[in-house]
């Protein structure tokens, strides 16, 4: 029999134990890599909506959530050794974005760390899951396949510059896993009777010499691809775009806020978002290869009239009756 002052003793000894290993449990911090093929300062918003999708699940950042970054800044021969260092610290789940090389290089890297994906490339395609409803691995996420959009957003840059027999468009092979996108504007061009002018760029320094290849050429209107290293440089493309007065689309709405005329394309916030929704799941024990690849669907059409003053392109009524946001 345990005596009152003994039980006292005992009492006290788990209530001063307690607290330590309460504090012990809220402590407990997760760890996460976030590897992008980009650079930080082009991603404010997809960020705010990745740790808020985070924050509803339960995890915050610098709280009970630590996430490693790891930035490429368009130096894709990088990112293999930014996997492998994710890897070797042993973080409970890798998120890859800005083009299918950061997730390659991630699965390259590990066949057991979870690794969500946001991708504007076919994940079936490109082997890195059985199926979009059974991924089968270690890779689960969320894919806005930018390229099947692409014969859209040369339907609509004809809308707005109707004079447009020749069109500009922008690529970037060595951000490319297939030639899909480019084969969509080509086939596009031809069922509208457009002449299409691919110019291929690799460097970013490369982007004055591209914008008098289309002035030599007579091109009429520009597409500027779905790839990183024009979204990382978006500023530089607006302001050579307005300097060589070539009516151009891009691929997100951020070009059109920098200043630039019309954007048709995915919302990449609303992908992370969902991407952030995924780790949550994982984080708490759920399973990639039990998590379907999902499609993120809001696509967006935004037009800066402004800029087409500045062209002086007239918007016909139809583009203004159908976008989503027309900044004055």
């Amino acid at each position: 029999m345990i005596g009152r002052r003994d039980f006292i003793t005992l009492l006290g000894g788990v209530a001063a134990a307690w607290p330590l290993g309460g504090r012990a449990q809220q402590s407990a911090t997760a760890m996460i890599g976030f590897m992008h093929s980009q650079s930080s300062d082009s991603y404010g918003g997809v960020l705010g909506a990745f740790r808020k999708s985070l924050s509803e699940a339960g995890y915050i950042e610098d709280q009970n959530l630590k996430i490693e970054y790891r930035w490429a800044n368009d130096q894709l021969d990088q990112l293999p050794a930014l996997a492998a260092d994710l890897v070797r610290r042993r973080v409970a789940v890798i998120v890859a974005g800005g083009g299918s090389q950061s997730t390659l290089a991630a699965k390259a890297a590990t066949s057991t760390i979870p690794i969500v994906l946001v991708t504007g490339s076919d994940p079936v395609a490109l082997g890195l899951v059985a199926s979009m409803n059974r991924p089968g691995g270690n890779v689960t996420g969320v894919t806005f396949i930018t390229s099947i959009l692409a014969s859209k957003r040369v339907g609509l840059l004809s809308d707005l510059v109707s004079r447009a027999s020749t069109i500009g468009y922008f690529s970037a092979s060595r951000f490319q896993t297939t030639n899909r996108e480019t084969n969509d504007v080509l086939a596009a061009g031809r069922t509208l009777g457009r002449q299409v002018i691919v110019v291929d760029i690799h460097e970013a320094d490369e982007f004055e010499s591209a914008f008098l290849k289309l002035t030599q050429n007579r091109v009429d209107a520009l597409l500027v691809g779905a790839f990183p290293i024009f979204t990382s440089n978006r500023a530089r493309l607006v302001e050579l775009a307005a300097r060589y007065k070539i009516p151009s689309l891009y691929q997100n709405r951020d070009y059109v806020l920098d200043g630039g005329l019309m954007s048709y394309g995915p919302s990449q916030e609303d992908a992370f978002r969902l991407g952030g929704i995924y780790v949550g799941q994982i984080l708490k024990g759920a399973k990639p290869a039990d998590l379907p690849v999902q499609q993120s669907s809001r696509v967006g059409l935004a037009i800066n009239l402004k800029a087409a003053r500045a062209l002086g392109l007239e918007v016909p009524p139809g583009l203004l009756a159908i976008a989503d946001e027309v900044i004055e």
